[in-house]
């Protein structure tokens, strides 16, 4: 396709760098459960979310894990299809959804260095 870029069929069975990975039908179930509840509580800290920054941060990161959450239920894995590439160094395939929850947790830490001193990102 590019010279820094390809297409790969990855099936993710675990989260970040395949850590986690199991093939056994509990360990699926545990992971759509820790990305549920992940999910649920960024949704709270959504609905408090300071400004309009914070929020598409939070949006990205939600959008990410949703994304992400489909797959697992719908196949079990997570599709991963992006494979990176340059002189000679390799990142690990991922997907949109990934990119997603990266952008966002950038962005939310971002928005954190740049906030007045004292101010913590729960806005207190």
């Amino acid at each position: 396709m590019l010279p820094f870029l390809d297409l790969v069929l990855v099936h993710n069975r675990g989260v970040t760098f395949g850590l986690l990975a199991s093939d056994h039908p509990a360990g699926r179930w545990l992971l759509i459960l820790l990305t549920g509840t992940i999910t649920v509580a960024l949704l709270v800290w959504l609905r408090r979310a300071q400004n309009r920054t914070q929020a598409a941060a939070l949006g990205l990161i939600i959008g990410g894990a949703l994304g992400n959450l489909m797959d697992r239920l719908r196949h079990g894995a997570v599709t991963d299809f992006l494979d990176f590439h340059a002189q000679g160094y390799h990142w690990p395939a991922f997907n949109l959804a990934d990119s997603g929850i990266v952008l966002g947790v950038a962005l939310l830490l971002i928005a954190e260095l740049r906030a007045p001193t004292g101010r913590a990102l729960s806005g207190r």
